[in-house]
């Protein structure tokens, strides 16, 4: 039986690849503080920008230190646009009072049913 066991690595031990003739992408650290006080460093790629956040390993949201990305000062913010800017966007005040009265006499004569769904008829 001892004759027949495989010999080698074992599971999970170091690879058998050599960093030889491999060139790492240009990094540069970026420095994070979560609010329970912990300070952490991340290395990142030049050609990525920093996240304003990145998760400390307590669990909490860290706050870059240092400048905050370029990318996200240089965007305007849009405006938030709700379901009612949509809907006056595409009819009128006078429009939107005909159709709020046509489905309410709909509903009063039992025509349609609260949940949205019309009955046969």
């Amino acid at each position: 039986m001892a004759d027949r066991a495989l010999r080698g690595m074992q599971i999970g031990a170091k690879s058998m690849e050599s960093e030889d003739g491999v060139v790492f992408a240009e990094r540069y650290t970026v420095r994070y503080e979560c609010p329970n006080g912990h300070e952490f460093e991340v290395p990142l790629s030049t050609e990525a920008a920093p996240p304003a956040n990145w998760e400390c390993r307590c669990g909490a949201k860290g706050e870059l230190i240092g400048e905050a990305p370029e990318d996200e000062e240089a965007k305007p913010a849009k405006p938030v646009r709700t379901h009612w800017d949509m809907l006056c966007e595409r009819r009128s005040l006078e429009e939107l009072e005909v159709v709020l009265n046509e489905q309410l006499t709909l509903f009063r004569e039992g025509r349609l049913r609260p949940e949205g769904h019309y009955r046969k008829g």
